[in-house]
């Protein structure tokens, strides 16, 4: 049996799994925690490499990486890190993500440039934040890496030279998804000084070798690698619950979309990526069920007691700011408590504002990019919140379709296992590896649940 290996490096942990190469059957999967906070210092990601993939790897005759996207790793010549990396969900250069579009022509300008309209996620959103806020280590900057190039140069044989994806590229917002390269002109810009960017492998390459000679594959973020786990295809849109919310689809041309709702990022693949993404997702439930001190079993079951709606409770969740919509500096906020308001009010509330959130992303997907693969007949949902049985009638119930639930699996992880077969295999295309079982979720639909939903996240739009 040959056995590759993936790793899903995410904002929270490491997950590793090493998984049959001709099939795609985990054999045995590791995992390690990564520090909380936006910001973190990249040694720790390798620290929890070590422990989670470290035990694996010799047994693996690949390896490739899916990491969080748009994470600054800014390091000097000598490849130390200048500061702690920031990670995408660290809003503090959200002033120099709406100084940037300006400079660059407005929005509809900006999305021609890279595909998409920066926000506060996006790397050279934080060179600019670097270049104004900490001059000394904008100056002893030399290279910009994202968190899974810098693992994958990690894994690879010392002395190889720094590699990433066109998929992890595109959410830079220094690469060009029309042109299908780097732009280092505005990397550049927006430091203050020129950098070096990391070569652009191929999807299915073997972009390097371990010190060992396994083969190391290109990697890509960790979207596109949920995106190409087992019997992922095109006709649907993959709903991601997990730190974030994500909602991508998969379509064969570039999505430029000037309104700022939908990314238009490259696929890992060669074609093209573009989703919808929330800053706030299976956090809101973490947050509601400290307040209210209960687990997440006690919390769903609680919600399940209140009826849709929540007796007029309702909650926009964007207790982080917020990305779809942009807003950087938004709060959560809730409304219609009343002195008959109970606790499974409050629990169903926080579930029903999370799936209106979720299908606010929907929505903007679908109706950016039509027919060509963003109208699916099929809404796939995955991710560690997706096991809460509240959210499993929540969610159908508030979008007002059918959902497919597939299996529990580290999807990111198994994509990156996919890539690393491909490499390993040279074919063109990656192998084909069965879908897992799933099941259809579904429920009465509750407009009565997004519609006051709707108006409150009108209605704080100036806040």
């Amino acid at each position: 049996m040959t056995l590759v290996l993936g790793i899903d490096s995410s904002t929270q942990s490491t997950k590793a799994v090493l998984v049959d190469a001709d099939d795609g059957t985990v054999v045995e999967q590791r995992s390690a925690p990564h520090p909380q906070g936006t910001e973190v210092d990249p040694r720790a990601w390798t620290e929890a490499l070590a422990q989670a993939a470290g035990p694996l790897l010799p047994r693996a005759s690949a390896v490739a990486v899916a990491g969080q996207q748009h994470g600054m790793v800014a390091l000097d010549e000598p490849g130390d890190p200048v500061r702690p990396a920031l990670l995408w969900n660290d809003t503090r250069s959200a002033a120099s993500a709406r100084q940037l579009v300006e400079e660059w022509g407005g929005p509809q300008a900006c999305a021609e440039l890279v595909g998409s309209v920066l926000v506060a996620s996006f790397t050279v959103t934080k060179l600019r934040w670097l270049r104004d806020h900490e001059p000394e280590a904008a100056r002893r900057t030399h290279r910009v890496l994202l968190p899974h190039d810098h693992l994958s140069q990690h894994l690879a044989a010392p002395g190889t030279a720094p590699f990433t994806d066109r998929g992890d590229a595109s959410g830079t917002g220094y690469f060009s998804t029309v042109d299908d390269r780097w732009r280092p002109d505005l990397a550049a810009a927006a430091l203050g000084r020129e950098v070096a960017l990391p070569r652009i492998a191929g999807p299915g390459e073997a972009a390097a070798e371990t010190a060992a000679g396994q083969v190391v594959g290109a990697g890509t973020g960790d979207n596109g690698g949920g995106g190409r786990g087992p019997g992922r295809r095109p006709g649907a849109v993959r709903r991601s619950v997990g730190a974030s919310g994500v909602a991508p689809g998969r379509v064969g041309e570039p999505v430029l979309d000037g309104s700022g709702l939908v990314t238009g990022f490259a696929d890992a693949t060669g074609g093209f990526l573009p989703l919808a993404v929330t800053l706030n997702a299976a956090r809101v439930l973490d947050l509601q069920a400290r307040l209210l001190g209960v687990d997440h079993n006690e919390l769903a079951a609680l919600a399940l007691t209140a009826p849709p709606g929540s007796h007029g409770t309702t909650l926009l969740p964007y207790y982080g700011g917020e990305r779809t919509p942009d807003r950087p500096h938004a709060v959560g906020t809730w409304t219609g408590l009343t002195t008959t308001t109970d606790r499974a009010d409050l629990a169903r509330a926080a579930f029903e504002a999370l799936a209106c959130s979720l299908a606010d992303t929907v929505d903007a997907l679908t109706a950016r990019t039509g027919t060509r693969g963003g109208a699916p007949g099929r809404l796939l949902l995955v991710g560690g919140a997706t096991r809460s049985p509240a959210l499993q009638q929540v969610l159908p119930a508030v979008l007002g379709r059918e959902v497919e639930l597939p299996e529990p699996g580290e999807y990111v992880a198994l994509g990156a296992a996919r890539q690393a077969a491909w490499a390993l295999a040279g074919t063109p295309d990656p192998p084909a590896w069965p879908a897992t079982g799933t099941r259809t979720l579904s429920a009465e639909p509750t407009p009565q649940v997004r519609e006051p939903y709707g108006r409150l996240r009108e209605r704080t739009a100036e806040w």
